[in-house]
């Protein structure tokens, strides 16, 4: 990797972790300036904007997640052992989230929504990701016998997403884990309704 792919790199894992915590709107390129060690220019060098890192630090960000889930659910053998996995990926969000600042995906949708609206199509995007990739879970336990031919994948994989980061919301704010805990074990009561 060369030095200027290195620096635009580090650029964007630094403000991934800036914006994830503080937000885009309140992020400045001083900020940036501060986390990465560079100056204004060394940063322009790379980027034309903050707009421009934000994107790419979503972006990063959301490889992060995938990361993280693809880890999660690799060892586990039934739709909802993936399901439940990914949840553990959340199970410390009080003190050891994937990212600093929690969940990029909850954090960019409620910020895009409002203040920063040029991250929502890459918001929706991520958004609609996930939702095909637990919708393909549910999908795999019905084909495998799992889970009953009636089940609705599409509206449990938004159930299932929702109450994740509802959960992750809910642990975060209150500082105790036990809202993800408490999302997982209702997860699994649910899935349990649809078994075979």
């Amino acid at each position: 990797m060369r030095k200027g792919e290195k620096t635009r790199l580090h650029i964007i894992m630094k403000s991934a972790e800036l914006f994830n915590e503080k937000g885009y709107a309140g992020s400045t390129i001083q900020d940036i300036m501060t986390v990465t060690g560079l100056t204004k220019g060394g940063i322009y060098r790379s980027f034309a904007n903050k707009d421009e890192i934000a994107i790419e630090a979503f972006t990063y960000a959301g490889q992060v997640l995938w990361g993280h889930f693809a880890e999660a659910v690799e060892g586990a053998s039934t739709a909802t052992d993936k399901v439940l996995a990914m949840c553990d990926v959340y199970s410390d969000t009080v003190h050891n989230p994937p990212m600093k600042g929690g969940c990029p995906f909850l954090n960019t949708a409620v910020e895009s929504d409002h203040s920063f609206p040029i991250l929502r199509d890459h918001a929706v995007g991520a958004y609609e990701q996930m939702l095909a990739f637990i919708q393909g879970i549910l999908l795999k336990g019905v084909e495998d016998g799992e889970f009953r031919s009636d089940l609705d994948t599409e509206s449990v994989a938004s159930f299932l997403f929702s109450s994740i980061e509802g959960g992750i919301m809910a642990s975060r704010l209150t500082h105790d884990n036990k809202h993800v805990s408490y999302a997982k074990r209702n997860i699994e009561l649910l899935l349990t309704t649809f078994t075979k």
